[in-house]
């Protein structure tokens, strides 16, 4: 305790915060590259006018009230305050859409990777480029607001995500991580910047509108992990630290999406290695040694932070409905005067679900509370299907469940190792889907049909990831590889726990797919009539 007082005491620490889905968080790390201290605010997206979104006040008053809960866990654990830091860095979830006209005023509300309205766009795009271009990225949002003749596009000045937004206003810098960026238009792995080819083909696409702006002039600067990328000004400092004693001058590394913070946090950032974030959304990405043969519309490309091709199959849905589940039982206990602790009825509902026949005894579920661009489904609507012939009880139930998380992306992870060939040696797991020991770890192996290891820092996730990604800034040697950084100065000699998969899961899991895709049109069916 007295060494990482003295760290914080002399402004060394390394702050990362990230904005995830439902919660806000912000891990502190010493010269070890350890946790320190944390803080958090929850918060949640709401549907407004048809889009999934976030409001401004949103995002400002939840990074006051995270910084301001991080502040309180250092004066409890050390009674001192944060005046310096050594660097830091913001990540939040990928994507989305946040355009600025030339005053710096966003023009329409954030439309956040969750929306499913730019089917039309992102179809046209990925025929345009022979490049799988997906609905939740920020060129498919543009060039749908185009087709849909929205008044605001002309306007546009800046186009970002929301790490590089809040990056901007905190530092002046329009830039973003070379990952997150891989988000909004493809990236030329070679180059490390985006492709030329594909842009003249979009500003030839939309030369008849005669807008002001070619694509390149609005879109944010591409850094690399280990670049500079700006320093914290006074006014940045206020609208992090509302007490006024954080002091300006801090670097910080690239804005990161979550996806390339998770690579960073599980050292998946070299060739042949994956990671898979199961949480409220879920991903599973692996970097590749070329590109793939074929245009698939299941798997995205983007990078590493350090800009490797990365192969990513995303599913917008994963715990969401689960969660609600677990919910509903502890309301059924609670009906009964009876507490429980959640963490404890979590574990014992996992637990259960290992209790279940492998293929869930003839159950299917959906956990869609949102479209789910990868199976073809524009309205989520969570079900759970049986037939007189199923076995319908608690073990079964749970195992549905957590089946149905991963049944989207496992989708998707199918066409990359069957038909792509690509080979997987190791999945290494984060997220909230983990926390159970043991249960979510065999669920994920068997899905991937692939070991799966999750590191004692998993639950540390993005925000230690876009941490290690700052303290990279400062202390990366000359030449020194971000893999070779993280392998080296941060994982060496790591615990973690490994899983074979267990052969019977996978074939039960292989049964349950086979609902799961035949059942489809059901889940479809439902968005329409309900």
């Amino acid at each position: 305790m007295g060494t990482a007082k003295e760290w914080i005491e002399s402004g060394k620490a390394v702050l990362g915060i990230e904005f995830g889905s439902t919660r806000i968080k912000a891990v502190l790390i010493d010269e070890t590259h350890t946790p320190i201290a944390s803080g958090s605010h929850e918060w949640e997206n709401r549907l407004e006018n048809g889009f999934w979104t976030y409001s401004l006040e949103d995002i400002w008053g939840g990074l006051q009230k995270c910084y301001s809960d991080l502040l309180k866990d250092v004066r409890d654990k050390y009674g001192i305050g944060i005046k310096k830091l050594g660097a830091m860095g913001f990540s939040a979830m990928m994507h989305g859409y946040m355009a600025f006209d030339e005053k710096g005023q966003l023009l329409v509300p954030f439309r956040t990777w969750r929306n499913g309205t730019t089917g039309e766009a992102a179809a046209a795009l990925t025929e345009l480029f022979q490049y799988n271009i997906p609905q939740r990225w920020s060129i498919s949002h543009l060039y749908q607001a185009i087709l849909n003749g929205e008044e605001h596009v002309p306007q546009i000045h800046f186009l970002t995500t929301l790490a590089g937004y809040i990056h901007w206003k905190v530092s002046g810098e329009k830039v973003l991580g070379i990952g997150d960026a891989s988000g909004m238009f493809p990236i030329d792995t070679e180059t490390k910047a985006y492709d030329p080819v594909m842009m003249e083909k979009f500003d030839r696409l939309t030369e008849e509108k005669h807008f002001s702006w070619k694509l390149g002039q609005i879109l944010p600067g591409i850094r690399l992990a280990g670049e500079a990328a700006g320093v914290l000004t006074e006014e940045g400092a206020r609208m992090i630290d509302a007490s006024g004693e954080l002091e300006a001058g801090v670097f910080l590394c690239p804005p990161e999406g979550d996806a390339g913070t998770g690579m960073a946090a599980t050292n998946s950032v070299a060739v042949g290695t994956g990671n898979v974030s199961a949480g409220t959304s879920a991903f599973v990405m692996v970097v590749l040694d070329k590109q793939i043969e074929k245009v698939h519309p299941e798997i995205d490309l983007v990078t590493t932070p350090d800009g490797s091709l990365v192969g990513m199959v995303h599913a917008n849905n994963c715990t969401s409905d689960l969660n609600a589940w677990v919910g509903l039982f502890q309301e059924v206990l609670g009906s009964f005067g009876l507490k429980t602790d959640v963490s404890q009825l979590y574990a014992t509902l996992y637990n259960k679900a290992l209790e279940g026949e492998s293929d869930c005894g003839g159950l299917l579920s959906y956990g869609f509370l949102s479209g789910e661009n990868i199976v073809q489904v524009n309205e989520g609507r969570p079900m759970t299907v049986r037939t007189p012939e199923s076995r319908f009880h608690l073990a079964n139930f749970m195992r549905s469940h957590l089946y149905a998380a991963l049944g989207t992306m496992k989708s998707g992870m199918d066409i990359l190792i069957r038909e792509e060939r690509v080979q997987v040696s190791q999945i290494y797991g984060h997220g909230g889907f983990f926390k159970t020991p043991v249960v979510g770890q065999r669920i994920m192996a068997a899905a991937m049909s692939t070991p799966v290891t999750v590191m004692e820092t998993a639950g540390e996730g993005g925000p230690w990831g876009i941490a290690l990604l700052a303290a990279y800034l400062l202390e990366k040697k000359e030449g020194q590889s971000l893999g070779e950084y993280l392998e080296k100065e941060v994982f060496a000699g790591s615990a973690g726990s490994r899983m074979e998969p267990v052969e019977e899961d996978v074939r039960g899991f292989e049964e349950y797919m086979k609902r799961f895709i035949a059942g489809l049109d059901v889940e479809r069916l439902a968005g329409k009539l309900l």
